[in-house]
């Protein structure tokens, strides 16, 4: 009998922490408050564990991202080109999750008991007044990065990062190599102790859905079905956005683009990964969207290192279902943090492991917005199911970013010219 994989573990550790969390609040609800008590302590600790990584990791990570954008970018006009696009695509999805997803959360209602149970305990988080546009602005940069660090501010510490990662390029290559293997080895050496405290990831979240199950029963199942829905109805929209991209910036037929991406696309649900895909992406562009082969070659595999739509949908639509399940408003001032925050973040985090790749990411946007990170424990549980969908929207995304790059590159030469480019 093979043994499960550390994905369904963990689906399954959440399965059985509900079924155990609900069965003791049927039969009785006097056992239940005290295995509360004993699991909610356990969870916790898993999730402190996690979290002590996020401010090294996050810090590396841009650093990172800056270097291999600059590098990027100094190979070339279209290479540059594909850059800027991609960050403006970005910016676009993330303002589109910021936008709609308070929108589509508003219309489902919350009874309180949820955030009752998530509140509950000496460490409940207590909602801050939405600051101020000066204030906001004036927060942005820090005057001491290392209290930053400290306080887990965690768009101050980015912007750092940026700072840091810019100048960075501008120092002598010798020197520069230094520090970015020192960032390359400390990045390496958190995902390691990270996928330690994963090890452990069953036990910590059959405790968590054990702890809120017990208190608050079936409504956390339903919350947590819901935010699957939220999810791959964010990602489904955004993929059919990518063919209204194609059709206004590349000029083409949102038909044929679709049936040309339509192979790459069946590729990425079935492996779930965007660079199992890249293969497929590259005969897709060459051979049935006559993309010249200059482009195709550089702007694809740029996309599969740097590009992901459906990263700031995720990170952004995870802050805002732990905001609605603590009856929390987010202001625009929040809003806007943690949209900018989720396009940084989404450069460099893209080959992060999975699991990893939720707690580095998700974990400082939900922090930049002033809101807990408690729940993150049982969404990392659910996440993968609207994997599929994710990595399909990623692929598409990848063509119609390659696509539009073609579209404003005429200078770049087509080395095969035997392939001529079909009809828009």
């Amino acid at each position: 009998m093979r043994w499960p994989g550390p994905t369904a573990r963990v689906l399954l550790a959440l399965a059985a922490g509900a079924i155990a969390g609900l069965a003791l609040a049927h039969w009785s609800p006097e056992l239940a408050r005290g295995a509360a008590g004993i699991a909610q302590p356990v969870g916790r600790l898993w999730l402190s564990a996690l979290q002590m990584t996020v401010v090294p990791l996050v810090l590396a990570l841009v650093v990172l991202g800056v270097a291999t954008a600059s590098d990027a970018a100094a190979s070339g006009r279209v290479a540059r080109r594909a850059l800027v696009g991609f960050i403006a695509l970005l910016s676009l999805f993330a303002a589109y999750a910021a936008l709609l997803t308070p929108l589509l959360l508003a219309l489902v209602p919350n009874e309180g008991r949820l955030a009752d149970v998530l509140q509950a305990g000496p460490s409940a988080p207590v909602a801050a007044a939405a600051p101020s546009l000066a204030e906001w602005i004036g927060g942005v940069v820090p005057s001491n990065a290392i209290m930053a660090a400290a306080q887990g501010a965690m768009l101050p510490l980015v912007v750092f990062a940026l700072f840091f990662g810019f100048a960075l390029t501008r120092i002598e290559a010798e020197r520069r190599a230094q520090i970015t293997g020192l960032a390359q080895g400390v990045a390496d050496t958190m995902i390691v102790i990270v996928r330690w405290v994963l090890l452990a990831a069953p036990l910590g979240v059959f405790a968590l859905m054990l702890a809120v199950c017990a208190q608050a029963g079936v409504a956390v199942v339903g919350a947590l079905a819901g935010y699957i829905v939220l999810q791959c109805a964010m990602y489904l929209g955004a993929t059919a956005i990518c063919y209204v991209l194609v059709a206004v910036l590349a000029r083409r037929s949102p038909a044929a683009f679709a049936r040309a991406a339509l192979p790459a696309q069946v590729v990425a649900a079935s492996t779930q990964s965007s660079l199992a895909s890249l293969p497929a992406m590259l005969e897709s562009a060459r051979t049935r969207m006559g993309i010249p082969r200059a482009v195709a070659g550089l702007v694809l595999p740029m996309a599969v290192t740097l590009f992901r739509i459906t990263s700031p949908i995720q990170y952004i639509v995870a802050a805002c279902f732990v905001a609605w399940a603590y009856g929390i408003e987010l202001g625009p001032m929040q809003l806007a943090a943690g949209a900018a925050l989720a396009v940084v973040i989404s450069l460099g985090s893209v080959g992060l492991p999975g699991q990893v790749s939720f707690m580095a990411t998700v974990m400082p946007v939900t922090q930049s917005m002033g809101l807990p990170v408690e729940p993150l424990g049982l969404l990392l549980a659910v996440d993968t199911i609207p994997d599929v969908f994710a990595t399909t929207g990623n692929v598409t995304g990848d063509l119609a970013a390659t696509a539009i790059v073609a579209r404003h590159s005429p200078d770049a030469a087509d080395e095969d010219s035997s392939t001529s480019r079909p009809p828009a």
